[in-house]
Protein backbone atom coordinates (compact mmCIF):
# COMPACT_ATOMS: atom_id res chain seq x y z
CA UNK A 1 0.00 0.00 0.00
CA UNK A 2 2.78 2.42 0.97
CA UNK A 3 4.70 1.67 -2.24
CA UNK A 4 1.58 2.22 -4.36
CA UNK A 5 0.71 5.53 -2.69
CA UNK A 6 4.29 6.80 -2.87
CA UNK A 7 4.41 6.17 -6.61
CA UNK A 8 1.06 7.91 -7.11
CA UNK A 9 2.36 10.97 -5.22
CA UNK A 10 5.49 11.07 -7.38
CA UNK A 11 3.47 10.76 -10.62
CA UNK A 12 0.45 12.84 -9.70
CA UNK A 13 -0.15 14.36 -13.12
CA UNK A 14 -0.31 11.11 -15.05
CA UNK A 15 -2.51 9.41 -12.45
CA UNK A 16 -4.85 12.43 -12.26
CA UNK A 17 -5.22 12.48 -16.05
CA UNK A 18 -5.89 8.75 -16.13
CA UNK A 19 -8.42 8.95 -13.29
CA UNK A 20 -10.31 11.84 -14.90
CA UNK A 21 -10.39 10.06 -18.26
CA UNK A 22 -11.66 6.84 -16.66
CA UNK A 23 -14.13 8.88 -14.59
CA UNK A 24 -15.67 10.33 -17.76
CA UNK A 25 -15.93 6.86 -19.29
CA UNK A 26 -17.47 5.53 -16.08
CA UNK A 27 -20.02 8.37 -16.18
CA UNK A 28 -20.88 7.38 -19.74
CA UNK A 29 -21.46 3.78 -18.63
CA UNK A 30 -23.56 4.93 -15.65
CA UNK A 31 -25.55 7.36 -17.79
CA UNK A 32 -26.28 4.94 -20.62
CA UNK A 33 -27.33 2.18 -18.21
CA UNK A 34 -29.56 4.62 -16.31
CA UNK A 35 -31.03 5.89 -19.58
CA UNK A 36 -31.74 2.32 -20.70
CA UNK A 37 -33.49 1.40 -17.43
CA UNK A 38 -35.59 4.59 -17.46
CA UNK A 39 -36.49 4.27 -21.14
CA UNK A 40 -37.56 0.64 -20.81
CA UNK A 41 -39.53 1.59 -17.71
CA UNK A 42 -41.36 4.27 -19.70
CA UNK A 43 -42.13 1.70 -22.40
CA UNK A 44 -43.36 -1.13 -20.20
CA UNK A 45 -43.36 -0.01 -16.55
CA UNK A 46 -47.12 -0.30 -16.07
CA UNK A 47 -47.08 -3.79 -17.58
CA UNK A 48 -44.09 -4.94 -15.55
CA UNK A 49 -45.35 -3.55 -12.26
CA UNK A 50 -48.88 -4.95 -12.16
CA UNK A 51 -49.98 -7.96 -10.16
CA UNK A 52 -50.79 -10.48 -12.90
CA UNK A 53 -47.88 -12.86 -13.58
CA UNK A 54 -49.47 -14.35 -16.73
CA UNK A 55 -50.92 -12.23 -19.54
CA UNK A 56 -53.08 -13.75 -22.26
CA UNK A 57 -53.15 -11.88 -25.60
CA UNK A 58 -55.06 -12.51 -28.78
CA UNK A 59 -52.97 -14.78 -31.00
CA UNK A 60 -52.80 -12.19 -33.81
CA UNK A 61 -51.39 -9.45 -31.58
CA UNK A 62 -47.75 -10.45 -32.12
CA UNK A 63 -47.20 -10.00 -28.40
CA UNK A 64 -48.24 -6.36 -28.50
CA UNK A 65 -50.69 -5.34 -25.80
CA UNK A 66 -51.77 -2.34 -27.87
CA UNK A 67 -52.66 -4.60 -30.81
CA UNK A 68 -54.36 -7.31 -28.76
CA UNK A 69 -58.07 -8.05 -28.42
CA UNK A 70 -59.67 -10.99 -26.62
CA UNK A 71 -63.32 -12.00 -26.60
CA UNK A 72 -65.50 -12.41 -23.49
CA UNK A 73 -65.64 -16.14 -24.30
CA UNK A 74 -61.85 -16.34 -24.20
CA UNK A 75 -61.78 -14.47 -20.89
CA UNK A 76 -64.20 -17.02 -19.44
CA UNK A 77 -62.31 -19.97 -20.96
CA UNK A 78 -59.01 -18.79 -19.46
CA UNK A 79 -60.65 -18.52 -16.05
CA UNK A 80 -61.73 -22.17 -16.24
CA UNK A 81 -58.23 -23.55 -16.97
CA UNK A 82 -56.92 -25.75 -14.17
CA UNK A 83 -54.23 -23.90 -12.19
CA UNK A 84 -55.72 -20.41 -12.56
CA UNK A 85 -55.95 -18.79 -9.15
CA UNK A 86 -57.57 -15.55 -10.29
CA UNK A 87 -58.22 -13.95 -13.67
CA UNK A 88 -59.95 -10.96 -15.16
CA UNK A 89 -60.05 -8.66 -18.17
CA UNK A 90 -57.29 -6.15 -18.75
CA UNK A 91 -57.86 -3.16 -21.01
CA UNK A 92 -55.22 -0.83 -22.44
CA UNK A 93 -55.80 2.11 -24.74
CA UNK A 94 -54.57 5.62 -25.49
CA UNK A 95 -56.99 8.50 -24.84
CA UNK A 96 -56.94 12.25 -25.17
CA UNK A 97 -57.42 13.67 -21.69
CA UNK A 98 -57.45 17.04 -20.00
CA UNK A 99 -54.97 17.21 -17.12
CA UNK A 100 -54.02 20.40 -15.30
CA UNK A 101 -55.92 22.34 -17.96
CA UNK A 102 -53.91 20.87 -20.84
CA UNK A 103 -55.01 18.34 -23.45
CA UNK A 104 -52.52 15.45 -23.53
CA UNK A 105 -52.41 11.83 -24.60
CA UNK A 106 -52.52 9.27 -21.79
CA UNK A 107 -52.90 5.52 -21.37
CA UNK A 108 -55.71 3.95 -19.36
CA UNK A 109 -55.23 0.49 -17.88
CA UNK A 110 -58.53 -1.11 -16.88
CA UNK A 111 -58.76 -4.12 -14.55
CA UNK A 112 -61.28 -5.72 -12.22
CA UNK A 113 -60.88 -4.02 -8.85
CA UNK A 114 -59.51 -6.51 -6.34
CA UNK A 115 -58.40 -8.80 -9.17
CA UNK A 116 -55.25 -9.28 -11.24
CA UNK A 117 -53.76 -6.27 -13.00
CA UNK A 118 -53.52 -3.84 -10.07
CA UNK A 119 -50.41 -1.61 -9.91
CA UNK A 120 -47.82 -2.93 -7.46
CA UNK A 121 -45.57 0.12 -6.95
CA UNK A 122 -47.98 2.35 -5.05
CA UNK A 123 -46.10 5.45 -3.89
CA UNK A 124 -48.91 7.45 -2.31
CA UNK A 125 -52.64 7.24 -1.69
CA UNK A 126 -54.61 4.05 -2.31
CA UNK A 127 -55.67 1.76 -5.11
CA UNK A 128 -59.04 2.55 -6.77
CA UNK A 129 -61.91 1.46 -4.56
CA UNK A 130 -64.76 2.31 -6.94
CA UNK A 131 -65.50 3.38 -10.49
CA UNK A 132 -64.26 6.83 -11.44
CA UNK A 133 -61.06 6.54 -9.41
CA UNK A 134 -57.56 5.88 -10.69
CA UNK A 135 -53.89 5.52 -9.84
CA UNK A 136 -51.61 7.81 -11.87
CA UNK A 137 -47.96 7.44 -12.74
CA UNK A 138 -46.00 9.21 -10.01
CA UNK A 139 -43.54 10.68 -12.46
CA UNK A 140 -46.37 12.69 -14.02
CA UNK A 141 -47.75 14.07 -10.74
CA UNK A 142 -46.73 17.62 -11.68
CA UNK A 143 -48.51 17.30 -15.03
CA UNK A 144 -51.96 16.90 -13.52
CA UNK A 145 -51.77 13.21 -12.59
CA UNK A 146 -50.95 13.74 -8.91
CA UNK A 147 -52.83 12.70 -5.81
CA UNK A 148 -56.17 14.56 -5.63
CA UNK A 149 -56.10 15.72 -9.27
CA UNK A 150 -58.95 15.00 -11.66
CA UNK A 151 -58.25 13.82 -15.20
CA UNK A 152 -61.00 14.15 -17.81
CA UNK A 153 -61.30 11.78 -20.76
CA UNK A 154 -62.40 13.99 -23.64
CA UNK A 155 -65.32 12.98 -25.84
CA UNK A 156 -64.78 11.89 -29.40
CA UNK A 157 -67.04 12.15 -32.41
CA UNK A 158 -68.31 15.70 -32.79
CA UNK A 159 -66.87 16.61 -29.37
CA UNK A 160 -70.23 17.57 -27.92
CA UNK A 161 -70.32 14.74 -25.39
CA UNK A 162 -69.59 15.00 -21.71
CA UNK A 163 -66.01 14.42 -20.53
CA UNK A 164 -65.48 11.48 -18.18
CA UNK A 165 -63.81 12.58 -14.93
CA UNK A 166 -61.33 10.28 -13.17
CA UNK A 167 -60.15 11.29 -9.71
CA UNK A 168 -56.55 10.33 -8.93
CA UNK A 169 -56.58 8.60 -5.53
CA UNK A 170 -53.03 7.22 -5.68
CA UNK A 171 -49.76 7.36 -7.56
CA UNK A 172 -47.45 4.50 -8.52
CA UNK A 173 -43.74 4.46 -9.27
CA UNK A 174 -42.40 3.16 -12.61
CA UNK A 175 -45.89 2.86 -14.05
CA UNK A 176 -45.78 4.58 -17.41
CA UNK A 177 -46.64 2.72 -20.61
CA UNK A 178 -45.59 3.56 -24.18
CA UNK A 179 -43.75 6.61 -22.78
CA UNK A 180 -47.08 8.26 -21.89
CA UNK A 181 -48.71 9.19 -18.58
CA UNK A 182 -50.71 6.18 -17.38
CA UNK A 183 -53.76 5.84 -15.16
CA UNK A 184 -54.98 2.51 -13.76
CA UNK A 185 -58.76 2.36 -13.33
CA UNK A 186 -61.55 -0.17 -12.92
CA UNK A 187 -62.49 -2.07 -16.05
CA UNK A 188 -65.96 -0.50 -15.89
CA UNK A 189 -64.35 2.96 -15.93
CA UNK A 190 -62.18 1.85 -18.84
CA UNK A 191 -65.32 0.79 -20.76
CA UNK A 192 -66.98 4.15 -20.07
CA UNK A 193 -63.84 5.96 -21.22
CA UNK A 194 -63.79 3.96 -24.45
CA UNK A 195 -67.43 4.84 -25.12
CA UNK A 196 -66.75 8.49 -24.27
CA UNK A 197 -63.92 8.60 -26.78
CA UNK A 198 -65.93 6.65 -29.36
CA UNK A 199 -69.67 7.18 -28.85
CA UNK A 200 -70.42 4.79 -31.74
CA UNK A 201 -68.72 1.83 -30.05
CA UNK A 202 -71.20 -1.00 -29.47
CA UNK A 203 -68.87 -3.22 -27.45
CA UNK A 204 -65.60 -2.67 -25.62
CA UNK A 205 -63.44 -5.77 -25.62
CA UNK A 206 -60.51 -6.37 -23.26
CA UNK A 207 -56.98 -6.15 -24.58
CA UNK A 208 -55.86 -9.20 -22.61
CA UNK A 209 -56.64 -11.49 -19.72
CA UNK A 210 -54.69 -10.88 -16.50
CA UNK A 211 -54.01 -14.10 -14.60
CA UNK A 212 -52.53 -15.06 -11.25
CA UNK A 213 -51.63 -18.77 -10.97
CA UNK A 214 -52.96 -20.93 -8.17
CA UNK A 215 -50.56 -21.79 -5.37
CA UNK A 216 -47.91 -24.27 -6.50
CA UNK A 217 -48.34 -23.49 -10.22
CA UNK A 218 -45.55 -21.57 -11.96
CA UNK A 219 -46.40 -18.78 -14.43
CA UNK A 220 -44.58 -20.54 -17.29
CA UNK A 221 -46.39 -23.81 -16.61
CA UNK A 222 -49.77 -22.08 -16.52
CA UNK A 223 -49.05 -20.08 -19.69
CA UNK A 224 -48.24 -23.30 -21.57
CA UNK A 225 -51.43 -24.93 -20.26
CA UNK A 226 -53.58 -21.98 -21.36
CA UNK A 227 -52.05 -22.06 -24.84
CA UNK A 228 -52.91 -25.76 -25.13
CA UNK A 229 -56.47 -25.50 -23.86
CA UNK A 230 -57.77 -22.13 -25.07
CA UNK A 231 -57.85 -21.55 -28.83
CA UNK A 232 -56.95 -18.22 -30.38
CA UNK A 233 -54.78 -16.87 -27.56
CA UNK A 234 -51.11 -16.36 -26.80
CA UNK A 235 -50.37 -16.69 -23.08
CA UNK A 236 -47.11 -15.22 -21.80
CA UNK A 237 -45.43 -14.85 -18.46
CA UNK A 238 -45.14 -11.26 -17.30
CA UNK A 239 -41.40 -11.27 -17.97
CA UNK A 240 -41.96 -12.53 -21.51
CA UNK A 241 -44.65 -9.92 -22.12
CA UNK A 242 -42.27 -7.17 -21.01
CA UNK A 243 -39.21 -8.38 -22.90
CA UNK A 244 -41.16 -9.15 -26.10
CA UNK A 245 -43.04 -5.85 -26.18
CA UNK A 246 -42.53 -3.93 -29.44
CA UNK A 247 -39.41 -1.78 -29.40
CA UNK A 248 -37.94 -3.23 -26.21
CA UNK A 249 -35.56 -5.64 -27.93
CA UNK A 250 -34.23 -3.04 -30.37
CA UNK A 251 -33.66 -0.45 -27.66
CA UNK A 252 -31.96 -2.99 -25.39
CA UNK A 253 -29.62 -4.20 -28.13
CA UNK A 254 -28.66 -0.68 -29.19
CA UNK A 255 -27.85 0.40 -25.66
CA UNK A 256 -26.09 -2.90 -24.91
CA UNK A 257 -23.76 -2.24 -27.86
CA UNK A 258 -22.89 1.26 -26.64
CA UNK A 259 -22.41 0.14 -23.05
CA UNK A 260 -20.34 -2.85 -24.17
CA UNK A 261 -18.06 -0.59 -26.23
CA UNK A 262 -17.65 1.69 -23.21
CA UNK A 263 -16.55 -1.28 -21.10
CA UNK A 264 -14.07 -2.31 -23.81
CA UNK A 265 -12.57 1.20 -23.99
CA UNK A 266 -12.22 1.37 -20.19
CA UNK A 267 -10.47 -2.02 -20.17
CA UNK A 268 -8.08 -1.03 -22.97
CA UNK A 269 -7.23 2.37 -21.47
CA UNK A 270 -6.45 0.91 -18.03
CA UNK A 271 -4.55 -2.03 -19.49
CA UNK A 272 -2.35 0.07 -21.77
CA UNK A 273 -1.67 2.69 -19.10
CA UNK A 274 -0.35 0.23 -16.55
CA UNK A 275 1.57 -1.81 -19.13
CA UNK A 276 3.32 1.35 -20.37
CA UNK A 277 3.93 2.47 -16.79
CA UNK A 278 5.44 -0.91 -15.97
CA UNK A 279 7.74 -0.74 -19.00
CA UNK A 280 8.87 2.77 -18.08
CA UNK A 281 9.76 1.80 -14.52
CA UNK A 282 11.27 -1.58 -15.40
CA UNK A 283 14.67 -0.50 -14.13
CA UNK A 284 13.27 0.58 -10.76
CA UNK A 285 11.28 -2.62 -10.41
CA UNK A 286 14.37 -4.68 -11.22
CA UNK A 287 16.39 -2.90 -8.52
CA UNK A 288 13.57 -3.44 -6.01
CA UNK A 289 13.58 -7.14 -6.83
CA UNK A 290 17.37 -7.22 -6.46
CA UNK A 291 17.26 -5.73 -2.96
CA UNK A 292 14.67 -8.20 -1.74
CA UNK A 293 11.21 -6.99 -2.76
CA UNK A 294 9.18 -10.05 -3.73
CA UNK A 295 6.82 -10.33 -6.69
CA UNK A 296 3.75 -10.38 -4.47
CA UNK A 297 4.63 -6.96 -3.04
CA UNK A 298 5.16 -5.35 -6.45
CA UNK A 299 2.08 -6.93 -8.03
CA UNK A 300 0.05 -6.01 -4.94
CA UNK A 301 1.14 -2.37 -5.30
CA UNK A 302 -0.01 -2.47 -8.92
CA UNK A 303 -3.48 -3.74 -8.02
CA UNK A 304 -3.79 -1.20 -5.19
CA UNK A 305 -3.14 1.55 -7.74
CA UNK A 306 -5.80 0.07 -10.03
CA UNK A 307 -8.29 -0.04 -7.16
CA UNK A 308 -7.57 3.57 -6.21
CA UNK A 309 -7.90 4.81 -9.78
CA UNK A 310 -11.16 2.94 -10.38
CA UNK A 311 -12.65 3.95 -7.00
CA UNK A 312 -11.95 7.64 -7.58
CA UNK A 313 -13.14 7.35 -11.19
CA UNK A 314 -16.42 5.79 -10.01
CA UNK A 315 -16.86 8.63 -7.51
CA UNK A 316 -16.32 11.13 -10.34
CA UNK A 317 -18.76 9.27 -12.60
CA UNK A 318 -21.40 9.02 -9.87
CA UNK A 319 -21.00 12.70 -9.03
CA UNK A 320 -21.48 13.78 -12.65
CA UNK A 321 -24.49 11.44 -12.93
CA UNK A 322 -26.03 13.05 -9.85
CA UNK A 323 -25.58 16.50 -11.42
CA UNK A 324 -27.12 15.24 -14.67
CA UNK A 325 -30.07 13.84 -12.69
CA UNK A 326 -30.65 17.22 -11.04
CA UNK A 327 -30.58 18.94 -14.41
CA UNK A 328 -32.82 16.41 -16.19
CA UNK A 329 -36.23 17.35 -17.57
CA UNK A 330 -39.41 16.54 -15.59
CA UNK A 331 -40.79 15.00 -18.79
CA UNK A 332 -37.90 12.53 -18.97
CA UNK A 333 -36.21 12.55 -15.58
CA UNK A 334 -33.25 10.38 -14.72
CA UNK A 335 -32.09 9.34 -11.27
CA UNK A 336 -28.79 8.23 -9.77
CA UNK A 337 -29.83 4.78 -8.59
CA UNK A 338 -27.27 3.53 -6.00
CA UNK A 339 -27.99 -0.12 -6.84
CA UNK A 340 -27.36 0.45 -10.53
CA UNK A 341 -24.19 2.41 -9.77
CA UNK A 342 -22.87 -0.43 -7.61
CA UNK A 343 -23.69 -3.05 -10.25
CA UNK A 344 -22.04 -1.15 -13.10
CA UNK A 345 -19.13 -0.16 -10.83
CA UNK A 346 -18.52 -3.79 -9.87
CA UNK A 347 -18.38 -4.77 -13.54
CA UNK A 348 -15.90 -1.98 -14.30
CA UNK A 349 -13.75 -2.95 -11.32
CA UNK A 350 -13.54 -6.57 -12.45
CA UNK A 351 -12.63 -5.49 -16.00
CA UNK A 352 -9.97 -3.12 -14.64
CA UNK A 353 -8.35 -5.88 -12.58
CA UNK A 354 -8.40 -8.17 -15.61
CA UNK A 355 -6.82 -5.41 -17.71
CA UNK A 356 -4.04 -5.04 -15.11
CA UNK A 357 -3.07 -8.70 -15.46
CA UNK A 358 -0.89 -7.90 -18.47
CA UNK A 359 1.17 -5.45 -16.39
CA UNK A 360 1.24 -7.91 -13.47
CA UNK A 361 2.61 -10.58 -15.76
CA UNK A 362 5.45 -8.31 -16.86
CA UNK A 363 6.31 -7.62 -13.22
CA UNK A 364 6.28 -11.33 -12.41
CA UNK A 365 8.76 -11.98 -15.23
CA UNK A 366 11.35 -9.54 -13.87
CA UNK A 367 14.58 -11.34 -12.97
CA UNK A 368 16.65 -9.76 -10.13
CA UNK A 369 19.84 -10.89 -11.86
CA UNK A 370 19.22 -8.21 -14.49
CA UNK A 371 20.35 -5.65 -11.91
CA UNK A 372 23.94 -6.83 -12.31
CA UNK A 373 23.88 -7.79 -15.98
CA UNK A 374 22.35 -4.67 -17.53
CA UNK A 375 24.70 -1.67 -18.02
CA UNK A 376 21.69 0.67 -17.67
CA UNK A 377 21.32 -0.57 -14.09
CA UNK A 378 24.97 -0.26 -13.29
CA UNK A 379 25.79 -3.90 -13.94
CA UNK A 380 28.20 -5.59 -16.30
CA UNK A 381 27.17 -6.47 -19.83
Amino acid sequence: MRLALREIRRSKVRFILLTVAIGLLVFLAFFMQTLLVNLLGFFTGALEHQSATVLVYGEDARRSLEGSVVTPEQVDAVGRVDGVGASGPLGERSFTVRADGEEVDAILFGYDLGGPGAPTRLASGTLPQRDGEGVGSAIDADLGFGLGDTVEVLPGGDGTGTPLPIRIVGTAEESRFSVLPTVCVSFATYERAARTANPNATTVRPSAVAVIPAKGVSPSELAARINREVPGVDALTRDEAVSDAPGVSGVSQSFALIIGLTYIVITIVIGFFFVILTVQKAASLTLLRAIGADTRTLVGALFVQVLIVVAVAMAIGAGILSLAALASSPVFPISADPTLILQVGATILVLALVAALAAARRIARIDPIDAVTRPSLGGLS
